[in-house]
């Protein structure tokens, strides 16, 4: 048994570093987003409105398309939807850089770029690396995967920051397209898994219809989808509207960008210790502790004065919890549901999450340009942490039907 899990974490080692990559551009990119609100929005004469609903709508087509760029790569592999997405989220932020009037601009940022996220990010990442590594592992491969992909939130968010005051906003933008392309060759290290020894076990036969039924039909598979959606209104709300709080309360806009990359950086322990955890514990427990806890950290920070050092210690205290429920809740679909078709089940959970951030990120600015503050708005993340928290507690991790 030892040299079989050995062979797997061998053969699977090249996969692992180059989705850990993949996700460090993938999700380092689409982290600075909310550094471009402001000056976007001022040199083209918008409201908020207007750049918060073209991240939602981002968010809303990411969602949409995840299970079905997730059901191709079970089918066909993960290097064609990694290659495919990689190439449209460079085109997206090119036409975001063009600004050629409101509609192009929402083109860019929501659909493009939302359908490069469906082909680059974690379900399908997840999906690939789940089938080459042990099931005592895939917990673990998970963390570390994510993991690598909060340094990108850390490392390109000063770097984009950097980029706009050199190249300005724009050329910031074409920056980052050709950052966005470097996931393309990447894809090529993500190989499919290989094809059953002779006497080993028989492969898993169940269909596409018969995952889709046992998923459906499977309360907890509902439980922790709406568990998900309170995780995608939270990233989403701070990582996009936090700037502009910040600024709000008068505090200056390189803090707002420090606060975004000690979440990625402090993200890098938390999904690790997630990937570790939810291979020794409950992982819907945890997802419950994780949600609270998140809930707790937002009241504290909105109701104490709002200063650059609270702003420094609610960022580093986010970050524990900012990814952590992806591994778990990416973990807890292999564990019921099996790996065969993990990319498209934790595609459709995912969908959840991104309804979330639709809401998230467009009913920020919504309620923001009709009361003038974002008080409302906290109100309702801190009380879908406790809904989510109520939502994931009963899940059970038994397996249903076949688990590779």
């Amino acid at each position: 048994m030892k040299t079989e899990t050995t062979s797997k974490w061998n053969g699977a080692g090249v996969a692992l570093a180059c989705g850990a990559l993949i996700l460090l551009f993938s999700l380092g990119i689409r982290h600075g987003f909310g550094l471009f609100l402001q000056p976007i929005s001022i040199e083209q004469g918008w409201g908020r409105e207007t750049f918060a609903f073209s991240i939602a709508l981002q968010n809303l087509v990411w969602g949409m398309a995840q299970p079905f760029a997730g059901m191709l790569a079970d089918r066909f592999g993960a290097k064609v939807m990694i290659m495919t997405g990689g190439v449209l989220y460079a085109l997206g932020l090119w036409l975001m850089s063009v600004v050629a009037g409101e509609t192009m601009f929402v083109l860019g940022a929501g659909v493009l770029i939302g359908l490069g996220l469906a082909g680059t990010t974690m379900p399908v990442i997840f999906g690939a690396i789940s089938k080459l590594v042990a099931p005592e592992q895939r917990s673990m491969a998970m963390g570390i995967t994510m993991s690598v992909g909060s340094f990108g939130q850390f490392a390109l968010l000063p770097l984009t920051l950097g980029a706009i005051g050199f190249l300005e906003w724009d050329g910031a933008l074409v920056a980052l397209a050709g950052c966005a392309l470097l996931m393309v060759p990447l894809a090529l290290g993500i190989r499919r898994p290989d094809a059953p020894k002779s006497g080993a076990a028989l492969p898993d036969t169940t269909t596409v219809r018969d995952a889709l039924s046992g998923a459906f039909g499977n309360r907890d598979f509902w439980l922790l989808s709406l568990g998900f959606f309170a995780c995608g209104f939270q990233v989403v709300f701070i990582a996009v509207h936090l700037p502009a709080f910040l600024a709000d309360e008068g505090v200056d806009v390189s803090v707002a960008t420090v606060v975004l990359a000690l979440i990625g950086l402090v993200n890098i322990l938390g999904s690790y210790l997630a990937g570790l955890w939810g291979g020794r514990m409950r992982k819907p427990m945890l997802l419950s502790w994780i949600y609270l806890a998140r809930g707790a950290l937002i009241a504290g920070f909105v109701l104490m004065p709002v200063t650059a050092v609270s702003a420094y210690i609610f960022g580093a205290l986010m970050g524990l919890f900012w990814l952590s429920t992806v591994p778990l809740t990416n973990g807890t679909v292999a564990s019921v549901w099996g790996v065969k078709h993990m990319s498209m089940l934790g595609g459709i959970v995912f969908f959840a999450h991104q309804l979330g951030s639709f809401a998230g990120g467009w009913m920020g600015g919504w309620l923001y340009d009709r009361t003038g503050n974002y008080d409302m708005a906290w109100g309702v993340a801190i009380g879908l942490s406790v809904l989510a928290a109520a939502l994931n507690w009963p899940i059970s991790e038994r397996p249903e039907g076949k688990v590779a």
